[in-house]
């Protein structure tokens, strides 16, 4: 049983940081299910954590049970911000008063909610992967929905004219997501605010379809290569029935960029999933999306808005093209010279969803909400977890397509004119491809 009470000197040091905590702590399933493994902190406690709507009263639904929760329950929690790459608020726990002679009286823990904060400015030692992830939560959050099951009466129904997907797990999973890159070798590639939130929300649905998910962060061109030619290896894919490869990044029309300023093709990239090159795979669905810009231009309706201030727009959209700083001048002169351009190859059982168009005078940009994370990944989120049980990927994607060129959000650079986005996806599939979420057969 679970001893009454923290040391009191525990106490003392969460009384004392407790503003600092509400602000900064990110309280995510990681972290929650670390005290939980410790024993910690009950079912019904994370639940009640996880259940309320900001980041900033999940912090301080925590810090008010800790103190209850027995002699372990600070150096668990300190274990926890360690795992959760928050070493900077385990090192501020572990400070001696003395170095807060210049600080104000810390705050008591009140029973009353903490005012939310206004500002998106975050202190120094702020982990950036973090950063993002945190406003999300304090924002409009992603659809967290459990992803609905599939009924045996629909499988039943649709599994002949479909492909096999009934392994546990249905696949293996690969995301990788650039969010920082190099600022000595990409000098021009901003940070991709928001791309941390794409990337857990992605490991969360394809974690319920039942996938065996990899996340991959801030890889340089040549660590991508080598990342999916390790993929493509994998044993396991005798034993699966598909695998899904997710991309997210700067890119340009037929190519992401690493973080390192390099080009990755992803030509070279279908090519390593085809039946030459990945046998372990042949005629089982391999399923693609790519969150990345097909160049620098945006459809804004009647005029192109483009300019270096874009991130102070009321709904925090950015582009996911590679150079942001720059606007349509540029763009020109350096017109499509030394560009890759590629098509999907005629490659048997692929689909690929693309966050935005390819034209055919332009490319293109792919919009980025800073808080929320993108259009196309949001969309693609909300329609797996509602319609995987009984619709075709396929129209799942033009669902997807759908719902995001319906949306408004401000052109960058101007709080007067708005842009639209539309994505597209690519098939060469030769059945129909449902993914039958939570359902085995019987046999």
């Amino acid at each position: 049983m679970l001893e009454c009470g923290m040391l009191e000197q525990d106490k003392r040091a969460l009384r004392r940081r407790s503003a600092i905590l509400c602000k900064q702590l990110v309280v995510d399933e990681l972290l929650i299910q670390s005290l939980q493994a410790d024993e910690i902190l009950t079912e019904s406690m994370a639940e009640s954590i996880m259940a309320e709507q900001t980041s900033h009263k999940r912090s301080w639904r925590l810090l008010l049970l800790l103190p209850k929760r027995g002699p372990r329950a600070f150096s668990s929690f300190c274990s926890a911000l360690r795992e959760t790459e928050q070493q900077h608020l385990c090192e501020l726990l572990a400070q001696s008063p003395e170095k807060d002679s210049r600080e104000t009286p810390v705050e008591r823990f009140v029973e009353s909610s903490y005012r939310l904060p206004t500002q998106e400015g975050i202190a120094a030692k702020r982990a950036r992967t973090h950063e993002s992830m945190e406003f999300s939560l304090d924002a409009d959050s992603p659809i967290n929905t459990p992803v609905l099951p599939c009924t045996p009466d629909f499988y039943l129904s649709h599994c002949q004219q479909s492909y096999r997907m009934t392994s546990s797990p249905r696949g293996l999973a690969l995301v990788i997501s650039n969010v920082t890159f190099d600022p000595c070798a990409a000098t021009d590639l901003d940070p991709r605010k928001g791309g941390e939130v794409d990337d857990e929300v992605l490991r969360k649905v394809f974690t319920e379809l039942d996938y065996s998910v990899t996340v991959n962060r801030d890889l340089t061109a040549q660590g991508m290569r080598t990342c999916i030619e390790n993929f493509c290896r994998r044993s396991d894919h005798r034993t699966t029935d598909s695998c899904v490869v997710c991309l997210l990044s700067h890119g340009v029309e037929g190519a992401i960029y690493g973080t390192d300023g390099q080009l990755l093709q992803l030509d070279w990239v279908f090519e390593s999933f085809d039946n030459a090159h990945c046998p372990l795979l042949q005629n089982k669905p391999k399923m693609f999306f790519i969150q990345a810009c097909r160049g620098e231009e945006m459809d804004c309706g009647v005029e192109q808005i483009d300019g270096p201030a874009r991130t102070c727009s009321p709904s925090c959209e950015q582009r996911d093209a590679g150079r942001e700083g720059q606007g349509d001048a540029t763009s020109r002169q350096r017109g499509d010279l030394g560009r890759p351009r590629i098509k999907l190859p005629q490659r048997s059982d692929m689909i690929c969803g693309f966050a935005s168009l390819k034209g055919q005078r332009i490319c293109t940009a792919a919009m980025r909400n800073t808080k929320r994370g993108s259009w196309f990944i949001q969309e693609l989120n909300t329609a797996l977890r509602l319609h995987s049980r009984d619709t075709h990927l396929a129209d799942i994607m033009v669902q997807v397509n759908g719902r995001i060129k319906e949306r408004e959000g401000y052109a960058p650079g101007t709080a007067h004119h708005r842009c639209k986005e539309m994505s597209e996806f690519t098939s060469s599939l030769c059945k129909d491809l449902y993914l039958f979420p939570k359902y085995q057969p019987q046999y």
